[in-house]
């Protein structure tokens, strides 16, 4: 279950996309724009999917997870377009018969979407400074 999306995101909504009936549990991550990055206060937060290939690329880590742990099932959702300060940008769920695979699957996860983001990023600061990240 992935989904690329420019409205607000659900947490409980990706949880019961991911749990299954053979699940002990769905451990999970909800990933928030902070108030402050780089050492700058932060007015929002962009993210494009510029080349149209973000959801292939969450696919490739939940096809990871699934090769490394065995997991029931995995729902990631990333949000796109202008967040704000509080706003859900990631949501990653990941229904496990223990907890043990899923808090490891979600955190490999995490860990690799911050290494290949698959959307392009933009940081604008309340000093109307912009970082951009590809």
């Amino acid at each position: 279950m992935i989904q690329i999306t420019d409205k607000p995101i659900s947490p409980e909504l990706v949880v019961n996309k991911a749990r299954t009936s053979g699940s002990g549990c769905v451990v999970t991550y909800v990933g928030l724009i902070r108030d402050n990055s780089r050492g700058k206060p932060v007015l929002s937060v962009e993210y494009k999917d510029a080349d149209g290939r973000a959801e292939a690329r969450l696919r490739e880590i939940v096809e990871e997870i699934k090769q490394k742990w065995p997991v029931n099932n995995v729902a990631i959702y990333h949000r796109v377009g202008k967040l704000k300060v509080g706003d859900i940008n990631l949501v990653v769920a990941v229904a496990a018969a223990h907890r043990g695979e899923g808090l490891a699957a979600v955190e490999f996860a995490i860990d690799r979407f911050k290494e290949k983001l698959p959307t392009s990023k933009r940081e604008t600061y309340q000093d109307d400074s912009v970082w951009t990240g590809e």
